[in-house]
């Protein structure tokens, strides 16, 4: 069983709370309980988020080895230039739980504002700071990577959303945050793509 959560904002990758801090099951979704989420979204991400019973699934699409396609909608501060999206396409330095760690390189390229849902709380708005959308792929998935890679360039993340594992979409499957449905072969194999 494969399933397709849009996970909204706010909620951690896990199906326990945290603090203060609300999982998967507060969102009542009355999933059979030998699933687990397929990789993580940080609690301030949104969108899509697979889950499974598959640990041979699970394991090729979180595997860096695999080069298992992610896509990320990121909404970020200022306006990138050709200049500064060509570093994401090469390997970067960062620094992830006091470890040096290098990066593969990404696909990056700059995109309209995407239709998308209002999020709850809104992203902070000031006047005399542009933001932008970029569309980035990742094939690995280190904590907070995307996160980490805006700050490195100059351009913090405001809005994080997965928008695509493999070929498999968040716009395709038409949730909104907080729905989930069970997938079909067809889209099981799209993910793996």
């Amino acid at each position: 069983m494969v399933y397709a959560l849009n996970k909204p904002f706010g909620i951690l990758s896990q199906f326990s709370s945290e603090g203060n801090h609300p999982g998967i099951l507060s969102l009542q979704l009355n999933l059979p309980k030998d699933v687990w989420p397929i990789g993580r979204l940080d609690r301030d991400s949104e969108g899509l988020l697979l889950l499974t019973d598959d640990m041979r699934l699970r394991q090729q699409l979180t595997d860096p080895k695999e080069n298992s396609r992610k896509t990320y909608w990121v909404q970020v501060e200022g306006a990138p230039t050709e200049e500064t999206l060509e570093r994401f396409q090469q390997p970067m330095l960062l620094r992830i739980k006091k470890q040096e760690i290098r990066t593969k390189p990404a696909r990056v390229s700059v995109m309209d504002e995407p239709e998308v849902w209002d999020r709850t709380p809104p992203i902070r708005h000031r006047l005399s700071v542009p933001t932008s959308w970029i569309a980035l792929e990742l094939k690995e998935g280190k904590n907070r990577q995307v996160r980490r890679m805006t700050a490195n360039v100059g351009h913090p993340t405001l809005r994080l959303i997965r928008a695509e594992v493999g070929d498999l979409t968040l716009k395709g499957l038409g949730l909104s945050p907080g729905e989930v449905i069970q997938l079909k072969p067809e889209q099981i194999a799209a993910a793996r793509a």
